[in-house]
């Protein structure tokens, strides 16, 4: 076995051994942010990971997009999975991923990974009306949601929450809680600013409150990481691709030595180190349609951590939090992880998204593991000949009603299907971007977007369409500030609203996105407010306002 498989790490080709043990990009596709399927040569070129301890065998397939799962067991600390064996030809869902097995017939590439793909198959987009020919049950991504939590509900919720917590009281006190009771007053009393050389005033709830708060995270806050939980699910950070976010945390905390003590007896928070998208792709067998083996095996582990230590029966994990890009996450946390903190990319509150204590995580598409803010920017705003732009697949309910108003319908809304593959597209996508004034970013499968922080990257005014999506820092960021936030309902009047937009007030989102960009940016060496340390003041600032005491 090749000596990167014996060690549990997943390589891929053209890699520096300082870079991520596994990329995930979408040769062909990198136009279409949503648009998840491999290139035509894409590969999975891969026999095996695994350590001493636990081992994966995935047996590559002399068929063109198939393989399958032989064996999973994982047998450290009591917990032990078996994956049955399941072979395909095509997948099922929305988030699974193509992976395209090819039998290398060279023992030097057979563990190579060249792409683990993060997207469904281009096939399995398949209209209602098909579905509905064939007896097949509708799937859930492809109806519109039963309930509806618009923008101005989800503050009053926000508000609500923070008069009165939910949180479990814990088992017995500690002083640390006492240090956090502390900080929420500072907090509530934080001196006025109005004005700050760093921080740009109106991308915030209130400047006052985050900036002693961010204070106070960088003065106080302690991490413990759990070491429990075995590669490749837990402690392999995935830099690349679409759900980048959750391994750029992973890597980032892991690194740190500001916050992360290595005795949990002084941690204020204690962070489950998982990958959701390893979990998907270890665990889930193909074609199944069951997901519950996925949460099984979350459920042994918080038990594990349960049994060997005492934290987190002590407040029922309120103070143990999670961060996972996978849109499968809100169902594979649910009930043994129940009263964590979540960081969700799929913020979706018909899914248990709880705001207030939940944060929602950007969903960065990173394309460059070495250069993740490779090719940002965009032209001045009276450069914007564009007024709207979207290019992407249909996946979803919502997209093809876009597309039905606006496709071909007004020179100045540029709304496209798919664009082909291949870099050109990719360019002319990226130029797009560069060159409107509003950007759209209508829902998927799933409430959220990459394109969001993209129409940022490129300094496009993000208009988000879809419902029931929590925007990402939702709890510190004013996001009325720097986006346009619109109903479902309103598609058919998209064009009357951004007009109706005075163009002072354009100027002002658009200045708003230049300068709330630092925010989403990811560093190999983390810097002050960048998206590392916003994801951790969110986890911090919803614990803060979320812990009971007992008294």
């Amino acid at each position: 076995m090749h000596n990167d498989a014996k060690r549990g790490l997943v390589s891929e080709r053209k890699i520096s051994k300082d870079a991520i043990a596994l990329g995930v990009d979408r040769n062909g596709i990198h136009s279409l942010p949503e648009e998840k399927n491999v290139g035509i040569n894409d590969s999975l070129k891969m026999e095996s990971f695994g350590s001493n301890r636990s081992f994966i065998t995935i047996l590559a397939k002399d068929t063109e997009i198939g393989f399958s799962v032989k064996q999973f067991s994982e047998t450290k600390k009591g917990i032990s999975t078996i994956s049955q064996s399941a072979e395909h030809k095509n997948m099922d869902s929305r988030e699974h991923e193509r992976v395209d097995g090819r039998t290398s017939r060279s023992a030097t590439s057979s563990t190579n990974m060249n792409h683990l793909e993060n997207s469904p198959w281009k096939n399995d987009s398949v209209d209602s009306d098909n579905r509905t020919a064939t007896g097949i049950k509708k799937m859930r991504c492809n109806m519109p949601p039963k309930s509806r939590t618009l923008i101005e509900e989800m503050n009053r919720i926000l508000v609500r929450r923070r008069a009165s917590s939910r949180a479990m009281k814990p088992r017995w006190s500690s002083k640390l809680d006492l240090e956090i009771l502390s900080a929420r007053s500072e907090i509530e009393h934080a001196p006025l600013i109005t004005n700050d050389k760093e921080l740009y005033a109106p991308l915030f709830r209130n400047l006052s409150m985050f900036k002693r708060s961010y204070e106070l995270m960088e003065r106080t806050l302690q991490v413990y990481i759990y070491k429990d939980g075995n590669k490749p699910i837990f402690h392999q950070p995935i830099l690349k691709g679409l759900y980048a976010s959750e391994g750029w945390f992973m890597k980032l905390m892991g690194q740190n030595k500001k916050f992360v003590v290595k005795d949990p007896a002084k941690a204020h928070l204690f962070y489950m180190p998982f990958s959701s998208r390893m979990l998907e792709f270890s665990l889930y067998v193909r074609n199944s349609h069951d997901r519950t083996n996925l949460r099984q095996y979350l459920k042994n582990y918080t038990d594990q951590i349960s049994a060997k230590y005492r934290y987190f029966n002590r407040t029922g994990g309120a103070d143990h939090f999670l961060v996972a890009c996978h849109d499968w996450a809100p169902y594979e946390t649910r009930h043994h992880m129940e009263y964590c903190i979540k960081t969700l990319c799929n913020a979706d509150v018909t899914q248990g998204f709880k705001i207030g204590r939940d944060i929602s995580l950007p969903e960065t598409y990173v394309r460059s593991a070495r250069n993740p803010q490779r090719d940002l920017g965009g032209r001045l705003p009276y450069q914007r000949p564009i007024l709207a732009f979207y290019a992407g697949s249909m996946h979803g309910y919502l997209r093809p009603i876009l597309l039905k108003h606006w496709k071909d319908r007004d020179p100045g809304m540029k709304i496209y299907g798919p664009m082909p593959p291949g870099v050109a597209s990719k360019m002319n996508y990226i130029q797009h971007m560069k060159n409107s004034k509003y950007c759209i970013c209508p829902k998927g499968y799933e409430v959220n977007s990459p394109r969001v922080v993209e129409a940022i990257f490129y300094e496009c005014v993000p208009v988000i369409i879809s419902d029931n999506f929590v925007p990402p820092f939702f709890e510190v960021l004013n996001w009325d500030a720097f986006s346009l936030i619109l109903a479902e309902k309103d598609i058919p009047n998209l064009k009357h609203i951004l007009l109706s937009v005075p163009e002072e007030k354009y100027l002002k989102l658009q200045l708003g996105v230049r300068r709330v960009q630092k925010h989403f940016f990811w560093h190999t060496k983390p810097l002050k407010y960048d998206l590392f340390h916003m994801t951790l003041h969110s986890i911090w600032y919803n614990r803060v306002f979320q812990i009971n005491v007992r008294k």
